[in-house]
């Protein structure tokens, strides 16, 4: 895990993917989307059908290397609303167990409410909340443009695409946007096995995150955080 400093708080980013608060002994994972697998399957697009346990599994990992005493996730926690119904039983016993034994709070986002209101994570344990706010950081699914508040996001499965020594380099990513050199609002990198991602740099991700003065990507590497400029003040974004 390597040190990042945010919204005058430390938090941790783990080479899983996930975000550690301290603080809060609280772990922070966007973007699950379990039974993303058995979703595409109903629709003739075969997946290997692990990909919901593969990704608990890391949760479980998670947990246990940061000592966390509470799970938020950032929505989209199934890829769909009817996600929770077709997981199989030893991935239902893991989210079980840890939605027992955590205080674990589901923010949930566009890919997991139904038409009529009702929730996929209604059957499996926990608290459900459209975002919170927690030691002064707004936590919600979609970053929302123009909050001047501390927040952190998901959604937009930011990745990072670098060539390194003639290496072309993707990996997911965290984005961050500064004001006054100030970290102050984040897009977390997503967490789930089967989940793509966008250009980190993509005009989408940074127009969620104006007002800023700068906004660059960070991942994890050798022990420390890397940074890659992104954007500026005064370089244009599309409206």
């Amino acid at each position: 895990m390597v040190p990042l400093s945010f919204a005058d708080t430390e938090l941790m980013l783990t080479p899983g993917r996930a975000l550690y608060w301290p603080r809060e002994e609280a772990l922070l994972v966007a973007d699950l989307h379990l039974e993303k697998a058995s979703f595409y399957a109903q629709h003739g697009q075969m997946l290997p059908p692990y990909d919901s346990r593969e990704t608990l599994e890391r949760v479980v990992a998670e947990v246990r290397s940061t000592g966390a005493q509470q799970v938020i996730t950032l929505g989209d926690n199934f890829h769909d609303a009817d996600g929770a119904a077709r997981m199989d039983e030893q991935a239902c016993a893991m989210l079980g167990e840890m939605t027992s034994a955590l205080d674990w709070i589901w923010i949930t986002g566009n890919h997991d409410t139904r038409k009529d209101g009702s929730v996929a994570e209604a059957t499996c344990g926990g608290r459900m909340v459209e975002e919170l706010e927690l030691g002064g950081i707004i936590l919600r699914h979609e970053a929302q443009r123009g909050e001047t508040r501390p927040e952190i996001s998901g959604h937009y499965h930011p990745k990072l695409k670098v060539t390194v020594r003639g290496r072309r380099i993707a990996r997911p990513c965290a984005v961050i946007a500064e004001t006054g050199g100030e970290a102050h609002r984040m897009i977390a990198p997503a967490f789930g096995t089967l989940t793509g991602g966008m250009p980190a740099g993509d005009p989408a991700i940074l127009k969620a995150l104006q007002p800023a003065g700068a906004i660059n990507a960070v991942v994890p590497a050798k022990g420390r955080l890397a940074r890659f400029p992104l954007w500026r003040a005064g370089s244009r974004v599309a409206a």
